[in-house]
């Protein structure tokens, strides 16, 4: 049974973080319409959905929380919302590329803000990967005159929304729903404001309002697998699968769309996945290490 689950958890793992990583392709099918609505049409859509999902599976009742959580929940949904705009903005805007390298920054953020504000220590061979990761952001500036600026808004903002979320102990499902439903009014005032300008795009061809009602499915689908994976497999695990969208979305970036891969972007790229290849080796190594030795007892 323990195989079976596993093996699910494998599968539900790369379910999720596959979908991930070909998202950038549903948001260039509709790279016409402004990220704003695209935001916003996704946030009610999502959440329609979320709310749908928590009534069939009998989990309404994981909506309920304190009122001493609802400030950082606020902040939560804020920074969300500020990671899927920069993400929506960055794809419209043929920066895919940038968009992964975001994502394979963000583990190195998690840790770097854990140091500043968690107070965890880094072992020597980390502070190496660091130090080699911020190298590469730096060659960019200096030589290329250039900061990734997405790239960065999106670890960051990932980053801080992980550390917040990560001491709030919400059902994953649910937590997402309270976050759209903190930003429904603010979306829904946003597509009423375009609807009177005459400007809003949905509404005015079927195939696009279809595309723009799929961003609740594109939210909840891979959130739902990866909530399934971490109920079977250790977070250990799952953390080596999470390289994988940022890998199909380079890769996507640069042979499907055909979006520049410079000398500048190799340079930092190679960076950071060193130092992602030094803090993996270092992880396992120490876990290794602290495993605690078989018995050697025949009893």
């Amino acid at each position: 049974m323990t195989d079976e689950r596993t093996t699910q958890g494998m599968y539900f793992a790369l379910s999720a973080y596959l979908f991930w990583g070909i998202v950038p392709i549903y948001f260039k099918w509709i790279d016409h319409v402004s990220p704003w609505e695209i935001l916003a049409q996704r946030s009610i859509w999502a959440l329609v959905l979320l709310i749908c999902i928590l009534t069939y599976t009998g989990d309404l009742k994981e909506l309920r929380v304190s009122v001493a959580r609802l400030p950082t929940l606020f902040l939560t949904a804020m920074l969300l919302m500020i990671n899927w705009l920069v993400f929506i903005y960055a794809i419209v805007n043929q920066n895919i590329t940038e968009t992964s390298l975001g994502y394979f920054i963000n583990p190195l953020v998690s840790v770097f803000l854990a140091v500043i504000f968690l107070k965890e220590r880094l072992r020597p061979l980390q502070w190496i990967a660091m130090i080699v990761a911020g190298t590469g952001i730096a060659i960019q500036l200096i030589l290329f005159g250039r900061i990734p600026w997405l790239a960065l808004g999106l670890a960051f903002s990932f980053g801080f929304y992980g550390l917040l979320r990560k001491n709030l102990g919400l059902h994953a499902i649910a937590g997402l729903a309270i976050e759209t439903m903190i930003v429904a009014p603010f979306a829904l005032a946003y597509i009423a404001w375009i609807a009177y300008r005459q400007t809003m795009v949905f509404g005015n061809d079927i195939e696009i309002d279809l595309l723009l009602m799929l961003g609740g499915f594109v939210t909840s689908f891979p959130l739902l697998c990866f909530a399934a994976a971490v109920t079977r497999l250790p977070l250990t695990v799952i953390g080596m699968f999470q390289y994988i969208a940022p890998t199909m979305s380079l890769i996507i970036a640069v042979l499907v769309y055909n979006e520049e891969f410079g000398i500048d972007r190799l340079v930092t790229f190679s960076c950071i996945w060193i130092a992602l290849l030094l803090f993996t080796v270092e992880a396992w190594v120490h876990h290794k290490h602290q495993a605690p030795a078989p018995s050697n007892n025949s009893a």
